[in-house]
């Protein structure tokens, strides 16, 4: 059995890997029972060779972001290799994409007759994200763990209280529990479920397979919803649609483009000579 920990993975806070990876925002995705390539195709990664380990990795990605133009291009080079895990071999994709991830249809093709999972970092202000794809279902996703979604938001709790996050037995975080690496806690999670032990050794020191992934279409919305909780527990919800947002975005836009009279009124002011005191000199 599988015992691993957050304890096994405070390497990362060491890392100069995971740092950089942090820092500028990464992906890391394990797919089971698909070749790379495989994995790259699905992805629309136009194939750019081979590079060798990490360093490779960075080298091709940041050479694509020399050539675009674009500040706001969200394509990336992303490197994939195989890896032995439970029931199999495995595919690692790893992409410094700013935490953008694979296309969650593209990640409920993958798991199709097998697993899929991922966690990820926006390298801002950090938003660190979990998903677990099972057959083609998207089965539990979070950002912090007690705020759960999914097919089976909770099927995982007791591995997530086992690998260390605070939680009780309903899932609810557990004020009388010690706090955890959340992202060390992660990336046990991560082992327990694909069988494959992360480690920087097995980042650096393999040949990975590199394909530029496209800039994704963006997606429809409808509405928008605020949603704030602060330190004092005070919450802000508020909710929009996409009609009042654009009807307000009209208004504003209107009011922002109309001409601006400027008026102006003199004031009526009298102005009453005084005598020179000089004059009044000779006066006894």
């Amino acid at each position: 059995m599988n015992l691993v920990t957050a304890h096994d993975y405070a390497w990362i806070r060491t890392s100069p890997l995971f740092c950089h990876m942090t820092e500028s925002g990464y992906t890391l995705t394990l797919i089971r029972g698909r070749t790379p390539l495989e994995v790259l195709r699905a992805m629309e990664a136009e194939p750019l060779g081979t590079g060798e380990g990490t360093a490779g990795l960075m080298e091709a990605d940041d050479a694509h972001r020399d050539e675009v133009d674009d500040y706001w291009n969200e394509s990336y080079v992303a490197g994939a290799f195989s890896a032995p895990g439970e029931s199999g071999d495995w595919t690692l994709v790893l992409g410094f994409d700013g935490g953008l991830g694979i296309a969650e249809p593209c990640m409920e093709t993958l798991s199709k007759g097998g697993r899929v999972v991922a966690h990820s970092t926006n390298g801002g202000k950090p938003i660190h994200l979990f998903h677990w794809f099972e057959d083609g279902e998207l089965r539990t996703t979070f950002e912090g763990p007690s705020s759960r979604d999914g097919s089976t938001p909770d099927e995982l709790v007791p591995l997530l209280r086992e690998v260390g996050f605070p939680l009780t037995a309903e899932g609810e975080h557990d004020e009388s529990a010690p706090d955890v690496d959340r992202k060390a806690a992660v990336l046990a999670l991560a082992e327990r479920l694909t069988g494959i032990r992360v480690t920087e050794s097995l980042l650096q020191d393999v040949t990975y397979e590199l394909g530029l992934v496209p800039e994704q279409p963006a997606e429809e919305w409808t509405g928008l919803v605020i949603d704030i909780t602060d330190a004092h527990r005070e919450r802000l919800y508020k909710e929009w649609t996409y009609e009042e947002i654009v009807a307000e975005s009209a208004r504003a836009r209107a009011e922002a483009n109309a001409p601006v009279v400027i008026t102006y009124n003199e004031p009526l002011t009298t102005v009453r000579s005084e005598p020179d005191p000089g004059s009044r000199r000779g006066e006894s």
